[in-house]
């Protein structure tokens, strides 16, 4: 089954976010199981922002996880943000165009 995290957050340092994912997105080629990210900004908050990361299943979304690159960036990652951000594992149950 198709799985979906969204990892929503709050930074004052949004282009230092912006790096170090085109960073984790070069070191962990070739290696990493998530198959699509939609990045967003909140219009309400500028400051808020959420990705949603898209895998074939809750299993390789957890074999992402393990890597050392995604290890290391998701330490780097919560250095930038205000607080702490928020974990959503979402199961796909439909997924259709209109």
């Amino acid at each position: 089954m198709a799985f979906v995290q969204l990892i929503e957050y709050t930074t004052s340092k949004p282009e230092e976010v912006e790096k170090l994912v085109a960073e984790w997105e070069r070191s962990s080629q070739g290696n990493r199981t998530a198959r699509r990210v939609l990045a967003t900004r909140d219009r309400d908050d500028p400051n808020r922002f959420t990705h949603i990361v898209h895998f074939d299943s809750y299993e390789s979304a957890m074999e992402n996880s393990n890597l050392p690159e995604t290890q290391e960036y998701a330490k780097k990652l919560t250095e930038l943000m205000d607080g702490e951000p928020v974990f959503r594992n979402l199961d796909v149950l439909e997924d259709h165009d209109l």
